[in-house]
């Protein structure tokens, strides 16, 4: 049998466990240092990561193959129904705008774990070297759209669901398992939903976006705005008797661009920054002055730069161009979801930082060096994640961890290093020990 099986086709019906997996030459072992030290309910976890890979990887490439960009999900909320009903989670159900929530336990503490499993368009098909939405495993990769970001998480989670079960590690907590949906269009927006109209308000959530099996605790927030001008139209033969909105616009899109120069920096976080992603005019025809023009604006927010600062920043910028009548907005965002609800909000994602000595880093730290026997490398996301809402707007602590390198996410040729699943499985079962002090 071939290593190399580029449609997954070997997991479609599952594999006879006299079969080796297909990813064994490639896979190390969980690496650590050697130790008889290690409690024997974490040799437990780590033993049924790696027995339970195989039908990882199959969750992983039934939801690569199923596409589900922002707003049209359904149909792979389907799939995570059926893997959750086969893992024997206590509880799966659907919310008004689409999230499935699997239950786990009816303790009275209740921890999240949370993956958004929508995608982002493949792009430019020249550059895959595959089908995006065929998925393969190829050199101890699952290689697919969404396999890193972040479908992987979603995969390793309902995994972790079936150990937890299995080893019986609920204890005296509810973990709820969420596929969250509309991510990828409006960061948050899905967290914002279960807090306010499920009245889910957990100790704290364990976001599963890709971190290259680091532990991260924060990220810049970011927020989009539009800056409109007017403009005065006339024939383009005579352009002294208009007023040339473009020109003005344009002056002030280079006084934005000068605000990177000081913008606030965070020892953690970084630098915030600003930059015009769009712009945009209007007039009677190609052979008149325009009438009117608009900026459309990408900014990211570091620690202690908020909306209200942001948006003051580019009224002085456009006034420092000499337009003080300029108009700065944060738009709505209002699209429907596959339930046909519509659930507007700001375009506004705060920036969210959990401190380094909180309870939820300190259990993700311990849980990690019981299971891996080394240092975590505690760090924090470029993008942007549901933190925004969950942490950002709802102060709700987060923490993250997931498999699979953010560099490669809303990447041609995206794929997710197939040991990268086994330990956030793993990591996840632990995370929940240490939680119940089982670990």
């Amino acid at each position: 049998m071939s290593r190399m099986t580029p449609f997954c086709s070997l997991y479609r019906m599952g594999r006879r466990s006299k079969e080796p997996p297909l990813y064994s030459p490639q896979i190390k072992d969980f690496g650590g240092k050697e130790t008889n030290e290690v409690n024997t309910l974490s040799n437990g976890i780590k033993k049924r990561a790696a027995e339970r890979l195989d039908d990882t990887v199959r969750i992983l490439c039934d939801l690569v193959r199923t596409p589900s960009f922002s707003g049209n999900e359904r149909n792979v909320i389907e799939v995570i129904r059926r893997e959750m009903e086969a893992a024997r989670f206590d509880e799966i159900r659907v919310d008004g705008l689409g999230n499935i929530i699997g239950r786990i336990g009816s303790g009275s503490r209740v921890v999240a774990f949370d993956a958004h499993i929508d995608t982002v368009q493949a792009g430019a098909r020249g550059l895959w070297s595959f089908d995006p939405f065929t998925p393969k495993v190829e050199d101890g990769k699952v290689w697919g759209r969404g396999s890193v970001d972040q479908k992987g998480g979603m995969a390793a989670m309902i995994s972790a669901g079936r150990m937890l079960n299995e080893l019986d590690m609920a204890g005296d907590f509810t973990f709820l398992f969420v596929g969250s949906v509309m991510e990828e269009d409006c960061d948050g927006l899905c967290w914002q939903y279960l807090i306010r109209e499920e009245n889910i308000r957990p100790e704290f959530v364990v976001v599963t976006e890709p971190t290259d099996l680091k532990i991260h605790r924060g990220q810049r927030g970011r927020m989009e705005m539009e800056v409109k001008i007017g403009g005065r139209s006339c024939h383009g033969s005579a352009p002294e008797r208009g007023d040339n909105a473009i020109y003005k616009i344009s002056r002030i899109a280079l006084e934005i661009e000068k605000l990177n120069e000081r913008l606030a920096f965070d020892p953690f976080l970084g630098k915030g920054t600003v930059t015009v992603t769009q712009a945009t005019s209007s007039s009677p025809s190609l052979c008149a002055v325009p009438d009117a023009a608009a900026l459309w604006i990408d900014r990211r927010l570091t620690t202690g730069e908020t909306k209200e600062i942001a948006v003051r920043e580019i009224q002085d910028a456009a006034a420092r161009a000499g337009y003080s009548d300029a108009t700065v907005a944060v738009p709505m965002y209002e699209e429907t979801a596959y339930t046909g609800l519509k659930y507007p909000t700001e375009k506004y994602y705060p920036t969210w930082t959990t401190p380094a000595d909180a309870p939820s880093v300190t259990a993700a730290v311990n849980a990690f060096k019981k299971i891996f026997t080394r240092e975590p490398v505690v760090d924090k996301w470029t993008f942007s994640t549901n933190g925004v809402a969950i942490s950002g707007l709802h102060k709700i602590p987060c923490v993250g961890f997931g498999p699979g390198n953010e560099v490669f996410a809303h990447a041609p040729n995206e794929a997710c290093p197939v040991e990268h699943l086994r330990d956030a499985s793993a990591f996840y079962a632990a995370l929940a020990a240490q939680l119940n002090g089982a670990l």
